[in-house]
């Protein structure tokens, strides 16, 4: 893996707005064309040009996508189901195939309805376990006793945390207050216009405790996509690139059940975290910001402590008095994250970091940023890192 480092540029990057309509005006295929095809303008590219295609599961199939782009010889697909953990690992898989020679330029789109298309929803099929959100752990153990939906499966994480360690809710409340702060620089953010306070934050109505309104992620109509192929093509290509120094993915045990872990706040990016630190060649200190998955609050207070940027126990202090605001420690997730631009998988946390290593970001660029990290987890915290640079 190692021989990757520095081999493997992101070169494109294409999203389209975040928005939350009564109805959807497309398709999940439809949404992620845009994106897509914004990526590959964005790289200077053409259409035909594509020759791997890697969606994630039950969005889109490379097929479809490559008949609707004109894309005639798809050389490779591949979709690593590990929900919204894929977008990093994807990045792993597409530069192993460009490596070895298998293809040239690969797309990773991701897009959805997931607002106005209610994919969330689920109607309980006994016959079709894929239809539960989970699969049939969840159907056979969570469900039965009221846990149906993420913000209860991670809430008890979090309520462990505060009782094990002293994690208070003005500490999640950090997490959501720097985040609507950076989604205020960023027009592209759902929640650009509307700011929140600590007071705001405290005064919200509860949605599975510890976790309120402002501990979750935002359901959203969109999409997004990057393009990547290697150091040699990228030089002729429209932009600069940003070259991936180092990838990792892992899950805990068992990876399909969250409650029997011998280790409850074991996650993916515990496994993830060291090999894509090991292969990048950094330490933590060389990170000049993340973007942490943030589907809830505490799940970036876990990630920062996984990763090793302090230890369990302290994350809840490493994110209070602006530590990862901008201009802080560590900047978190300087677009407004899931949780204040847009919950599209992680996608645009990983365009947020091309941004920010382009020098693209406006007023929410982190100065003299030279090396991010872009993490992600999927429904039982599967994860992925991804250490990139400039």
């Amino acid at each position: 893996m190692s021989s990757l480092k520095d081999q493997i540029c992101v070169v494109g990057i294409g999203e389209t707005p975040f928005r939350r309509p009564k109805e959807p005006d497309g398709t999940n295929l439809t949404i992620q064309l845009q994106a897509i095809e914004a990526a590959i303008a964005d790289a200077g590219l053409k259409n035909k040009d594509i020759d791997c295609i890697m969606p994630i599961e039950g969005l889109a199939h490379a097929e479809e996508i490559a008949v609707n782009l004109g894309i005639d010889d798809l050389r490779f697909q591949s979709t690593v189901r590990i929900a919204a953990a894929a977008p990093g690992s994807h990045i792993m898989v597409a530069g192993m195939a460009i490596h070895a020679g298998i293809c040239n330029y690969a797309v990773l789109p991701v897009g959805w309805y997931g607002y106005s298309g209610n994919i969330r929803v689920r109607k309980v099929m006994k016959d079709n376990p894929l239809v539960f959100s989970g699969g049939p752990t969840a159907r056979d153990f969570y469900y039965p006793h009221g846990m149906n939906v993420p913000p209860q499966w991670f809430s008890f994480m979090a309520r462990y945390h505060m009782n094990k360690y002293g994690t208070t809710r003005e500490q999640l409340g950090a997490v959501a207050v720097a985040f609507r702060k950076h989604a205020q620089l960023n027009p592209h953010a759902l929640m650009h216009g509307k700011p929140l306070t600590m007071e705001d934050y405290l005064g919200a109505r509860m949605i599975s405790d510890p976790y309120c309104l402002y501990d979750c992620s935002l359901e959203c109509d969109g999409a997004g996509a990057i393009v990547v192929t290697t150091v040699e093509r990228a030089r002729d290509l429209k932009q600069n690139p940003v070259y991936l120094m180092g990838f990792g993915q892992g899950q805990p045990y068992p990876a399909d059940d969250l409650s029997n872990r011998a280790d409850i706040l074991e996650m993916g990016v515990t496994h993830a975290a060291p090999r894509a630190f090991e292969m990048a060649g950094v330490t933590h200190k060389d990170i000049d910001f993340a973007q942490i998955y943030d589907a809830f609050s505490f799940q970036v207070i876990e990630q920062i402590e996984e990763m090793g940027f302090c230890k369990r126990g302290e994350g809840g202090a490493f994110v209070e008095d602006g530590r990862i605001e901008l201009g802080g420690q560590l900047p978190v997730n300087t677009h407004g994250g899931l949780m204040s631009e847009g919950h599209v998988m992680g996608m645009n946390h990983i365009i947020e970091a091309v941004r920010q290593l382009r020098g693209d970001a406006g007023e929410r660029q982190v100065k003299d940023a030279e090396i991010g990290l872009s993490t992600g987890f999927g429904d039982f915290m599967d994860g992925s890192v991804v250490i990139l640079r400039k």
